[in-house]
Formats: structure tokens, sequence, C-alpha cells
């Protein structure tokens, strides 16, 4: 691969959204695009929280073009606003960023009583791609991209318990969200591709990095991973290149899975990530997005 970010030549002109854009990673891919000049948008939950960062950009770099819009991906009310406040401000949409996230151990539910992770991780930006894709140009650099996990190797969709309340594990919920970003970023770009669309969807895992989605582990966990960090993680830029390198590299090709090549796929130079096969599995994808569907009480492509 011989595409450098370094070598990206302005995109001004061109508009972005990137979920969860106002910490960890998602604040580092935001940094990262104002820099390459696209307007981009802040999907945040946590106004306060988006308008610290995006002073912080700013002081970065001061012509960053960036908009700030609230969304909460766990409530599908919330993802339905959102897509209409965009189209009412902008004719278009070249790159989606489904990067936002939670993790957590405590079977929270949303006020749907769907499990939050898969609520938020999933269904949230499993709506909101299919809202917004009648903005997107129909040609090759238009992008959508999904952030999955190393997590999603062990896990597999339970669909006679979505919500992993008969599953021990208690990291199975966060599995299954982060297989489904995947299994969904292959399903969409094979149904693009069905009707003939240009439009890229694909997925990328970022590798370790203390991101902030470590908050709820129990406390040895916690502190046993803050000392572990350094010596087996990268930092948020490293982890955001992932992203980067799938919205913007012309190499790229739909239903590819990207991520870090070195230590346990930790950290490295981005290249072709490995997958567990049930992620592969059609027969899933298709079921999932069925299920996604109904859940969301919407019909896609």
């Amino acid at each position: 691969m011989n595409f450098k970010l370094k070598n990206i030549p302005s995109q001004k002109g061109r508009v972005a959204i990137i979920t969860g854009a106002n910490n960890g990673i998602g604040f580092e891919t935001t940094l990262a695009m104002a820099k390459y000049g696209f307007k981009t948008i802040m999907a945040c939950r946590n106004l306060a929280k988006a308008e610290k960062a995006k002073a912080a950009i700013l002081e970065k770099i001061q012509n960053a073009d960036l908009d700030i819009l609230q969304l909460d991906l766990s409530d599908f009310k919330s993802v339905e606003t959102f897509a209409e406040n965009f189209k009412n401000k902008y004719d278009r949409l070249d790159i989606l960023i489904n990067n936002a996230g939670v993790l957590i151990y405590s079977g929270k539910k949303n006020k749907a009583g769907i499990e939050l992770q898969f609520a938020t991780n999933h269904l949230g930006h499993f709506l909101l791609t299919n809202l917004l894709l009648e903005k997107m140009p129909d040609n090759s650099a238009s992008r959508i991209v999904a952030l999955s996990s190393l997590a999603h190797k062990e896990a597999e969709i339970y669909f006679d318990d979505l919500n992993c309340e008969e599953i021990e594990d208690k990291g199975a919920a966060y599995g299954q969200s982060k297989l489904a970003n995947l299994i969904f970023a292959d399903e969409l770009n094979r149904r693009l591709k069905k009707r003939n669309k240009k439009i890229i969807a694909l997925a990328v895992h970022p590798g370790g990095s203390d991101s902030g989605l470590f908050d709820e582990m129990s406390k040895i966990k916690y502190y046993t991973f803050k000392i572990l960090s350094p010596f087996i993680l990268h930092s948020n830029a490293s982890a955001a290149k992932p992203s980067l390198f799938a919205a913007l590299s012309p190499e790229v090709k739909g239903g590819e899975y990207f991520g870090p090549q070195g230590f346990m796929e930790f950290r490295g130079k981005v290249g072709v990530a490995k997958r567990s096969n049930y992620s592969k599995r059609e027969d899933v994808a298709i079921k999932l997005w069925q299920l996604s569907e109904e859940m969301t009480s919407q019909t896609f492509l």
C-alpha cells in the first residue's frame, strides 16, 4: 500500500460527519479531517464536551471548518432528528465515519429496552447511515466507515438473546455490537453494489488505545490496563489512522477491513485486518439487516 496520509491534497468543499467526535479516536479523526480541509460535522451526544473539543481543534487549526450537531445514537428519535437537521443544512455528504461507541458492563438499556451497546454501537449507526445515504454522491470517493474492534473475533450475534441477559460473559454484549458493525459494513457494501452504486462501505478497527471506553472496568482490571497500556497500545492519533485510511485512500475497495499490523494487531502500520469466519457469513448478515430494520422501524435498500 503506497498511500500516505501526509500526501492527501486539500479536501475543501467536501463534507464529513464523525460520530463521537469530541474525545478519543473521534477527536483525533476530526482534527485530521479538519486539517485536510473538510467541512466536518461533529455528531456528539454531549454538546458541552463537543464545544470544548471544537475549541481545542480551533486552537491548533485556526481555519478549521467545524459544525456541531447533537446526536444520541441510543435514541432512534434523536438519530432521525439529526439526519433531518443535517439534510436541512447541507446538500451533500462525502464521508461518514461511524466512530462513536460505548463499552459497559452494567446491562444498561436504552429507552426502548434494547441493550445499550447494541442500540448505540450498531442500531443507531445502522439507522443514521441509511437515512443519510441519499445525500452521498455516487462515486468511489464517497465512503461509509464503520469502526469494529478486535473484540468481534470471539463474538456472535445472539439472535435469541440480543440483550445478552442469559450470557455470563460481561463482555459478550460489546463483542456482539462490534461484530455487528463489521457485518453491517459488509452487507451495506453488497447491497450498494447490487444497486450499481459506486459508494464504498468498509470497516476498520483501531487496534488498542486508551480511548475512554474502559471507565467501567473493575478497579483491578482498570489499573492493570493503565499500567500496561504504554507498552502494548498506541496513541489515539495512531488509532485514528485506519479510519482515515479507509475514508481517504484511493486504494481501498468496498467490503474491506483494515487495522494495525503490529503486535497482536494492537498497533503498527495500517493493513488488511484479520476477521472471524463467523463475520463472513452472509446468512447472518441478511438476518441481522432484517432484524435491524424491524428494531428501527425502517426499511432500507
